[in-house]
């Protein structure tokens, strides 16, 4: 493609592993959940690599002053996770950014149009545009619904290149809609598959992963 969308899928063995208890058909709610979060948790740790600000002072240790480096905590981390299968990775992430703000936002899919519309919005009416932001949308697939997520952000005063979407599968046509639009934007996933069906589903993909998180 053209724009220069960074799509990154880390070959970690664990990012592989939960992935593939994800995937399995037969894989219980409660297993699902676990995969899930562990999928959130080493995504972000990926994600954040070089990404949050940091501030060089010094500590005393027991035996004496010594150089140390501190996340800075003046420049504001977010996580907006899209309701409700955005929710499934939270554990993981905010294991690694507890101190994080949340703000929720919902989209629910017209399953004949496949467009997607907000219900439920609770971002501020602007924010810091130095502001850290990582979305958390399992599944990027027809792409409207994270396309509607960023020009919600983006409306606020958010930079593309401040963002970071955590997804566990994502698929061409999402990505090629977010490299035209957003081409600043870095999206860390544990896959990429090819094919989204007519349903807007991706294949071989792993399912709903909201009804598969929460056995509903």
């Amino acid at each position: 493609m053209a724009a220069q969308l960074r799509i990154y899928v880390p070959p970690h063995p664990l990012v592989k592993h939960w992935l593939a208890v994800a995937r399995d058909a037969d894989t219980p709610s409660p297993l699902f959940r676990s995969a899930m979060e562990e999928l959130g948790r080493w995504l972000t740790y990926e994600a954040i690599r070089e990404w949050l600000p940091t501030i060089d002072t010094t500590v005393n240790t027991p035996l004496g002053p010594c150089a140390a480096t501190f996340i800075n905590p003046d420049v504001p981390t977010m996580i907006v996770p899209i309701l409700r299968a955005g929710l499934g990775l939270m554990p993981g992430i905010q294991a690694l950014l507890p101190l994080a703000s949340v703000y929720h936002v919902g989209f629910v899919r017209d399953e004949e149009t496949l467009e997607a519309s907000c219900y439920l919005n609770k971002l501020p009416g602007s924010l810091d545009p130095q502001t850290r932001v990582i979305i958390s949308e399992p599944m990027l697939a027809t792409g409207g619904t994270i396309m509607a997520m960023m020009a919600e952000l983006t409306s606020r005063g958010i930079d593309p290149a401040a963002v970071r979407v955590i997804s566990i599968l994502a698929s061409p046509p999402a990505l090629q809609k977010l490299a035209e639009a957003y081409p600043t934007l870095t999206v860390y996933a544990a896959a990429i598959d090819e094919v989204v069906n007519e349903k807007g589903f991706i294949v071989p993909g792993l399912g709903d992963a909201g009804d598969r998180t929460f056995g509903t």
